[in-house]
């Protein structure tokens, strides 16, 4: 089990992820296999992270079975949030 400082950081790398992949567009999304191999992070992680962002209203999430992220988005306020966090330099 991920401690609360990893899984944190697990929230922000798929979100940094999402925004750099779409170009804060929310019309295009990333396979959750993709961020899965590009991030490294463990499919339980993943999907909890996953979980929660879009729980958040952060992200949107189409599931396949096994709780496995097929296509993640970014929402409208998912990108207001990055793109505030980019002028924050």
């Amino acid at each position: 089990m991920a401690t609360l400082r990893e899984r944190k950081t697990y929230r922000d790398h798929v979100m940094k992820a999402l925004y750099e992949a779409t170009e804060g567009n929310r019309l295009l999304g990333v396979t959750g296999a993709k961020l899965h191999d590009d991030l490294g992070i463990d499919a339980e992680d993943l999907a909890a992270a996953c979980t929660y962002l879009a729980g958040e209203g952060l992200i949107t999430v189409d599931w396949v079975a096994g709780n496995t992220p097929a296509m993640v988005t970014l929402t409208h306020q998912g990108i207001r949030l990055m793109e505030a966090e980019e002028e924050r330099g």
